[in-house]
């Protein structure tokens, strides 16, 4: 459950967050067929001709509501020089408000300075990075692999998503360890699942796979292989070797 700013639960005392700011558009991240998205011969529920696509909330239009609005005015008040400056714009790409949550899409060679700017900014203080979270869009060309940062300011009671995207071809994201420590292993993990080079790293290898594992199996294209299983003389085949019924 998360908590408000006043610390009380999140459905009540939430005047100061009004309804989701309208999307400009949804983005199309995946067409998933089946009933569980597998393709080829991996999907054995009846249903392969089913088709739907995943669409992912679109950036938000101001007012985002509450402190959504107080933070964003603050980072981008941190980035104004940067943004003048910088040819892409700045680090801000999009600002995306939905279920009351709000994330920051951040451009990856502008990470460091974001995450240091709401550490160490009085008026933001995100002090606790509690988790790094890899996801494979294997649809999305150019932006395939994304890490999701969650940071929580303890001072004021807030939390924000950061969300930086990286392609298949070049899997490269700044570390954030030496801004937030806590994230050394959640790196690890998110490597070592989704293959995310996070450059700068103190000690980049794996933390669950064998050290000669094959691959990275949380990514969506991963085969399911599997070895086949005897129980009480019948023998069950990998998931990959399973017939359809499409």
């Amino acid at each position: 459950m998360t908590e408000n700013e006043s610390g009380g639960p999140a459905d009540e005392g939430r005047e100061d967050l009004p309804a989701t700011p309208e999307s400009t558009q949804l983005e199309v991240v995946e067409v998933r067929e089946g009933m569980f998205g597998a393709e080829g011969t991996g999907d054995t529920s009846g249903y392969g001709r089913l088709r739907r696509p995943v669409a992912m909330p679109g950036p938000s239009r101001r007012p985002y509501g509450g402190w959504h609005d107080d933070v964003a005015d603050r980072l981008e008040a941190g980035f104004s020089e940067v943004a003048t400056s910088s040819p892409d714009g700045g680090p801000i790409e999009k600002v995306v408000v939905d279920h009351g949550e709000i994330t920051f899409y951040i451009r990856r060679h502008h990470l460091l300075e974001t995450v240091k700017l709401l550490r160490d900014d009085p008026e933001l203080r995100f002090e606790f990075c509690s988790g790094v979270s890899g996801v494979h869009f294997p649809d999305e060309t150019g932006r395939e692999l994304h890490a999701v940062y969650h940071l929580l300011s303890m001072t004021h009671n807030r939390r924000i998503r950061l969300e930086v995207a990286a392609p298949d071809d070049d899997p490269h994201i700044p570390s954030v360890v030496a801004v937030y420590p806590t994230a050394d292993w959640h790196e690890r993990e998110t490597y070592d699942f989704f293959g995310i080079v996070f450059d700068g790293h103190p000690a980049l290898t794996r933390i669950q796979m064998p050290d000669d594992w094959p691959g990275h199996p949380q990514r969506k294209d991963y085969p399911l292989g599997g070895i086949p299983v005897e129980y009480k003389g019948a023998t069950i085949p990998p998931p990959d070797e399973r017939r359809s019924y499409a």
